[in-house]
């Protein structure tokens, strides 16, 4: 939990503005009328205060499937287990992230709202579902991301440690996080731009009734391919270094938590 939860929060406020120039490429208004390169810190409270419990709770949930799974390292069943945790795992933790990613892009995208305000806004508009608009997209988008980074990551790690014949150091397992979360944010940009149009869209329209599909056949009518991928480069560098601070961090704080475990008496 504490390893998952500080990876995570070094993660969302170190690259905090490459997020908010993504939210603002992927925008419905345009990236200028979003606030272009302005307030770029706009948001940050509330990725700082859901940060640590959402990624505690993917880790936490990550670790016990693949635990439930156990299955012999050399199986091929090993992906599989893999993609199973990755994907349980995000199902949870949405349930943290969603709120918190609701209040932070609509944020990013009205840099002159606070934070606080624009949650109250929220719940007196729309109530609890408000902060929960955008659950499936966001589902569907961590969902895919999770089946690519983590078999990939983990696949990354079990070669580098076959090829020096002992187990990777942290700034190696980073490496890999950089590679697997670089190459699975450039595939699931498309998923990630519906979530985000589906988010900011006002209360009542098609686009905030979540549906994907429409969400993207939206875009594509409207804006094409380009629209589709969107911010697609902001996005693949904010995830290649998240990947490498993130999962480097992670390996590095649980190595570090067993061995002080197994040292204590």
């Amino acid at each position: 939990m504490h390893a998952g939860g500080l990876a995570g929060v070094s993660v969302d406020l170190i690259l905090f503005p490459l997020d908010t120039i993504k939210t603002r490429l992927q925008s419905p208004q345009g990236f200028n009328k979003a606030g272009g390169f302005r307030g770029i810190y706009a948001g940050v409270p509330s990725a700082a205060i859901g940060s640590f419990p959402n990624a505690a709770a993917f880790f936490i949930t990550y670790e016990y499937v693949k635990w439930f799974l156990h299955t012999d390292s050399s199986s091929y069943l090993m992906p599989v287990k893999h993609m199973l945790a990755a994907s349980v795992g995000e199902v949870v933790a949405c349930l943290i992230r969603v709120p918190s990613e609701v209040v932070k892009q609509r944020a990013q995208v009205s840099a002159s709202s606070r934070t606080f305000q624009i949650f109250s806004n929220i719940l007196y508009e729309e109530g609890i579902q408000g902060l929960y608009r955008g659950y499936k997209s966001t589902v569907l988008r961590e969902i895919p991301f999770s089946l690519v980074q983590f078999p990939l990551w983990e696949s990354l790690k079990a070669l580098w440690s076959w090829r020096q014949d002992h187990v990777v150091d942290s700034w190696q397992s980073a490496v890999c996080g950089a590679f697997a979360g670089g190459f699975a944010a450039v595939v699931t940009t498309p998923l990630d731009v519906a979530k985000t149009r589906i988010m900011l869209a006002k209360a009542g329209s098609v686009t905030a009734s979540g549906n994907v599909l429409s969400a993207l056949h939206g875009v594509w009518q409207t804006q094409g391919l380009a629209g589709l991928f969107a911010g697609v480069f902001p996005r693949m560098a904010a995830i290649s270094l998240g990947g490498f601070i993130f999962l480097g961090a992670y390996d590095q704080t649980r190595s570090l938590l067993l061995r002080l475990g197994r040292e204590s008496p």
